[in-house]
């Protein structure tokens, strides 16, 4: 026979916030807790009822009965491998949104040498982009022409470029002199 599930005493918070619950995971999560002490459910059965794995309901279990009742969002749990806080992250942006205010151009990779200078070690390219866009900050539009791009060859090509007497396979007309 299987021990007796444990948890009696968040019984009722475990209730209440399932009263209360307003997303698909806190109910889930809360569910894993309920099920098992009033249903008399197995794990097994709780992770059939809720749609996780046994494992994630035991998981569920133990972390709420761990923290005394309060039920941890995914959110606070989404940043787990996180190089800074969302505030050391502004602070880090700062001066280089300043420069780009005062109509300067943001530098991905001058942000990515001073983003390794600044933890002490290497990171991915992709980092750099991935606070950037927490941050809010979006290419606005590509650019128009080629830097290297000789505008003046361009405008003499297109002045003198020989436009060839053509002939219509179809009819036998002039391509050059119609239009």
């Amino acid at each position: 026979m299987a021990r007796p599930a444990r948890g009696q005493d968040v019984l009722s918070q475990a209730q209440a916030l399932l009263a209360k619950a307003t997303k698909a995971d806190e109910l889930r999560a809360l569910q894993a807790v309920v099920f098992p002490l009033v249903n008399g459910m197995s794990t097994l059965g709780t992770a059939q009822a809720v749609g996780r794995s046994p494992r994630w309901v035991t998981n569920m279990r133990n972390e709420f009965i761990r923290n005394a009742g309060v039920l941890k969002t995914a959110s606070k749990r989404i940043r787990n491998r996180a190089h800074m806080t969302k505030d050391e992250e502004a602070a880090f942006l700062a001066p280089f949104f300043d420069i780009a205010r005062q109509g300067g151009v943001l530098v991905v990779s001058v942000i990515h040498d001073a983003l390794e200078q600044h933890l002490g070690r290497k990171v991915a390219l992709a980092s750099a982009y991935n606070l950037l866009h927490r941050h809010g900050w979006r290419k606005l539009a590509p650019d128009k022409r080629n830097v290297a791009a000789d505008v003046q060859a361009q405008e003499d090509w297109k002045k003198n470029f020989p436009v060839a007497s053509r002939t219509s396979k179809k009819n036998g007309t002039d391509l050059a002199s119609s239009g």
